[in-house]
């Protein structure tokens, strides 16, 4: 069985999303900055379909994010930032078209109940109503040997952080300060142990990977 790993964006005072987000701008205001450092790297591009991008450091680390990954597992709001009955979500089915960029399991947590979707690419989207760590067990049993990405956002990360099934926390941190918007990590959380394994900096991104204790 693989790890359980944490990976996710934050901006250097600790926003994974900008103030004031909406269905039309889910990071909220300036939150797109966050992931500049990802977007240009010919290995995200490859992953979504597209042509060209930087071989750069940061792009080393999503391909071997990508490459490790058997299942991923990820909050309504990720998936499509709506809430409430699917029926009167206008991207009920996610962000990414007829072919997600991931082509393996993705279990959403959800308090609505729907049948999985199997789209183009090898992508199934099924839908988790009770809980991080039901969520977490059927990924596991998807991804086999290899690891189950909680992809975000920052409510999921925090559950399964305190649901304790986070073995590796990656933390890719922007070199921005949002000022205000959706904290990564909760002001009554338990105190958790971490133990740096990996520092990798580069001109964009400085990607932090950490053990997970108790």
């Amino acid at each position: 069985m693989g790890r359980v790993v944490v990976n996710i964006t934050a901006s250097l005072d600790g926003y994974v999303a900008g103030p004031s987000p909406t269905l039309e701008e889910p990071l909220g205001k300036n939150g797109e900055w966050l992931h500049e450092w990802i977007t240009v790297t010919d290995s995200w591009r490859e992953q979504h379909g597209l042509e060209g991008g930087e071989s750069n450091p940061d792009s080393e680390v999503v391909k071997e994010s990508v490459a490790s990954a058997g299942a991923y597992v990820m909050g309504r709001k990720m998936f499509s930032g709506g809430s409430g009955p699917w029926e009167d979500d206008p991207r009920s089915t996610g962000w990414w078209g007829d072919e997600p960029p991931f082509h393996v399991p993705v279990f959403v947590l959800t308090h609505h109940a729907r049948e999985p979707m199997e789209m183009e690419g090898g992508t199934t989207f099924s839908f988790v109503t009770d809980g991080v760590e039901s969520a977490v067990e059927h990924a596991q049993a998807a991804a086999g040997d290899r690891d189950v990405s909680i992809a975000g956002g920052a409510a999921t990360v925090q559950q399964a952080l305190a649901a304790g099934l986070v073995d590796e926390l990656n933390l890719h941190v922007a070199p921005i300060l949002l000022g205000a918007g959706t904290r990564l990590f909760g002001e009554d959380a338990d105190p958790v142990r971490l133990e740096a394994t990996r520092v990798l900096a580069s001109p964009s991104a400085t990607h932090l990977r950490f053990d997970v204790g108790s």
